[in-house]
């Protein structure tokens, strides 16, 4: 990691918050067994196989199981920043993606899952991926983006302005998706692809949301938080504040969640590689049946 690199996020504070889900039984996590599907599922858009394969995000053995379910995954590694959740994975690695204590080129599959939000040095954790992996290897990651929970940080920015007059930062900062394609080229992998897909989920009130994110250790875990324990007046004004703003007619109140997904190579001479400039071999105005213009 980047010793440089600004502290947004407490790595101590999401380890705790990971270590007490990891203590219940078969935590529920909608979200990472979307994204466990989706990532399966765009393996078996590949045409080829994973000897030695890593999936960090070792909870309920979720993303592992649906890598062995492709076929296309032969040694399996589960990896995970929390030692409790990968208790009876076997032989496992704890670690977290600033730090990948990894040989270079040990790996042809490298799985992320939600594992990259609470990054502090994002470059630098996508850097020691790509290092890890052979050539022709693979990654592809899964992370909120975008305007993930906004409706959640306009509840709380305007519940917290109306009872202290001042503001705290109660919901995360997530990447930008515009940024995110810059930034695998940035690391070395090649033919990146980053897309996005937009969940709208549906909860009784925005306090059944709050524990649900709770529960899948999203909470905010920002260096600059408020030290002071939440109000219960707080929490009661921003959840009727997001219940004015955005409930549908049946009273339920909506959630963003936007999934981005991360794709890149590690460079390899069989890959495909764009044309020089001027390398075409037949005029655009030709291949168009019209007259070309100077301007």
């Amino acid at each position: 990691m980047d010793q440089h690199a600004q502290q947004i996020f407490d790595p101590a504070l999401v380890r705790v918050r990971r270590n007490r889900i990891a203590r219940q039984s078969e935590t529920p996590h909608f979200l990472l067994d979307l994204i466990a599907s989706e990532i399966a599922d765009r393996l078996t858009a590949i045409n080829r196989t994973f000897d030695v394969a890593l999936c960090h995000n070792a909870q309920n053995g979720v993303l592992a199981s649906k890598l062995r379910s492709t076929g296309q995954a032969g040694w399996i590694a589960p990896t995970d920043s929390c030692a409790q959740h990968l208790h009876g994975t076997g032989p496992a690695v704890v670690f977290d993606e600033e730090q990948v204590p990894l040989a270079a080129g040990s790996l042809s599959l490298y799985a992320s899952a939600l594992t990259l939000n609470h990054a502090n040095d994002l470059p630098g954790a996508l850097l020691q991926i790509r290092h890890t992996l052979r050539p022709d290897g693979l990654f592809i990651g899964a992370l909120l983006g975008g305007d993930s929970l906004s409706e959640l940080r306009q509840a709380f920015l305007a519940a917290e302005t109306e009872l202290t007059g001042g503001v705290s930062p109660r919901v995360a900062p997530f990447a930008d998706i515009r940024d995110l394609g810059s930034l695998l080229q940035r690391a070395g992998f090649a033919l990146p692809v980053v897309d996005a897909d937009r969940l709208t989920v549906r909860y009784d009130t925005a306090l059944v949301l709050m524990h649900e994110l709770k529960a899948m250790a999203l909470t905010s875990a920002l260096e600059a938080r408020s030290r002071t324990p939440m109000s219960r007046r707080l929490l009661l004004r921003a959840a009727q504040i997001y219940h004015d703003t955005h409930a549908h007619e049946d009273g339920r109140v909506p959630a963003t969640f936007h999934i981005v997904y991360l794709t890149g190579w590690a460079p390899h001479e069989s890959q495909q590689k764009p044309l020089k400039p001027g390398s075409a071999k037949q005029r655009l105005a030709d291949a168009l049946g019209t007259t070309e213009h100077k301007v």
